[in-house]
């Protein structure tokens, strides 16, 4: 899990909240499976809306602008995004993602990658953590309007109730070049080394590895 700061500017998140204050929003559970249904309890934008579009493109390109994100997730298909609405009294319970969905394109799409963008700021609601389990047991966050939380797809997560004013996110999925963890690990860690060496041999050198293992380990 690791916590993506600024990947939207505090106007944008402000401009992308009134946006969505105008677009037509559903139940979620029209986008759920049989078993998150019966625990998921808020709205969703309608996907097919020209404006909800148009607010979605504009996360993605956001996210994919992060260099966390680029280095860390190294996206090759992305899921369609969905921005959600909690109101007082909404939440969603504990739950897992499903482990494959039909991305953009119609394209099969392995979740390798879970990402929330938080759109509202933490002071204008209540409640409302994303909360997710890990060895060490919940992990609660509420993060900074902008700021978009990446975490392993698998990992059972839920959202905590609202007791007070209105949560706006957005979610969504992606697969990575490379699919085992320890690997993009590895690589990223690789890559802020090689951001600390000096132009010669040495990085070249490291080039040279971080190129070899990417052909190594990726997937198209």
């Amino acid at each position: 899990m690791i916590l993506l700061p600024n990947v939207l500017s505090p106007d944008q998140a402000r401009q992308m909240r009134e946006t969505l204050a105008a677009a037509p929003f559903r139940d979620g559970r029209a986008t759920a499976g049989a078993a998150a249904a019966s625990v998921k309890d808020n709205l969703q934008a309608r996907g097919d809306d020209p404006t909800v579009i148009a607010l979605a493109r504009e996360a993605r390109l956001a996210l994919e602008a992060h260099p966390i994100m680029r280095r860390l997730a190294r996206p090759t298909r992305w899921s369609n995004l969905i921005f959600s609405r909690y109101g007082e009294g909404q939440q969603y319970g504990l739950h897992a993602d499903n482990a494959g969905m039909t991305g953009e394109h119609g394209w099969p799409l392995r979740t390798d990658l879970s990402f929330t963008l938080f759109l509202s700021d933490p002071e204008t609601y209540e409640g409302g953590a994303l909360v997710i389990e890990d060895l060490a047991g919940e992990r609660a966050f509420r993060p900074a309007a902008g700021a978009a939380l990446l975490y392993p797809t698998g990992r059972l997560h839920r959202v905590a109730p609202v007791t007070a004013g209105e949560r706006l996110a957005c979610v969504g999925w992606v697969q990575s070049l490379i699919r085992h963890p320890d690997q993009r690990e590895a690589l990223y860690d690789l890559e802020q080394v090689r951001d600390t060496l000096p132009p010669g041999e040495a990085a070249l050198r490291l080039d040279k590895t971080i190129g070899a293992l990417l052909r190594m380990w990726g997937e198209a």
